[in-house]
């Protein structure tokens, strides 16, 4: 039969996680978490991409509606500020990133574009009403 100090030592053994336990269940942990967020990054990114695209088209359709109802577009000072106080639109839009779209009367043609994630005008990443048909 095992003593008292025997059976407090066992019992004690039994209770906690060893410290070596603890960092591997961690260590694991921290391996799952760098493969869910390799995976998840670029999908996020991609989905924003798609709201702007989306967004583009509502908001040229918007601007098709200010046509109808004033007979011209926006000059490019205006630019949405005219369709929002028409009450077309609820509110000046913004980007996936934050910034706000922009708006340019060419000819009589609207244009509205999203500088992207970059938010510089003139890189790859710029999404425009221009070339929205031909990026699928």
């Amino acid at each position: 039969m095992a003593t008292k100090t025997q059976r407090k030592f066992t019992v004690r053994q039994r209770r906690g996680m060893t410290l070596i336990e603890i960092i591997v269940v961690v260590a694991i942990i921290g391996l799952l978490m760098a493969a869910v967020g390799v995976a998840v990054v670029p999908v996020l990114d991609q989905a924003k991409v798609d709201t702007a695209k989306a967004d583009i088209q509502t908001l040229t359709n918007a601007l098709k509606t200010y046509y109808v109802k004033k007979g011209s577009y926006p000059d490019t000072g205006a630019g949405f500020k005219a369709v929002v106080d028409s009450q077309i639109l609820e509110r000046m839009p913004t980007d996936p990133w934050g910034s706000e779209y922009v708006y340019l009367n060419e000819g009589g043609k609207p244009v509205v574009s999203s500088y992207g994630k970059d938010k510089a005008p003139g890189t790859e990443d710029d999404i425009s009403s221009k070339n929205l048909g031909d990026k699928k």
